[in-house]
């Protein structure tokens, strides 16, 4: 059976992004969304639950985040689930699920009803991978 691991999310921004750059100089940020979902609960009334997902986002997109977005933005994110495992200074050993953008899209508008972003789309091509693919994990800023 062939694979597909596709994500779409639209959300909002929880905190400001957080832009670093690896030690090759690859620009990467980490964004932390809310995403709210309303139901009915089995009284009736209404329910709303959240869940909070940090996004990777690399290279002009990682850049273009750091520049325009801040916590509270809307923000719709195309991408791709990865888990990562590490281990901490006092060997215990941490795992965390994230979503690795590959396209991004600023939902936030100016008061004249036009972006205000230079960029309504922010799509990555050729973004790494994973820890392999900046050099060491020890590039990895977070």
């Amino acid at each position: 059976m062939p694979n597909f691991n596709k994500v779409f999310l639209m959300g909002n921004l929880t905190k400001d992004p957080e832009l670093r750059y690896t030690a090759g100089g690859a620009p990467v940020a980490n964004l932390r969304m809310a995403i709210n979902r309303k139901y009915k609960g089995k009284d009736g009334g209404e329910k709303e639950d959240v869940c909070f997902v940090t996004v990777v986002v690399w290279n002009k997109s990682a850049e273009a985040a750091g520049q325009y977005l801040k916590k509270g933005d809307p923000l719709f994110v195309e991408g791709r689930l990865q888990s990562r495992t590490w281990e901490t200074d006092d060997k215990q050993k941490r795992s965390i699920m994230e979503v690795v953008a590959e396209r991004i899209q600023f939902l936030n508008r100016g008061k004249g009803g036009g972006s205000e972003t230079p960029h309504d789309a922010v799509e990555e091509e050729g973004a790494p991978q994973g820890p392999a693919a900046s050099g060491s994990e020890e590039d990895i800023p977070f």
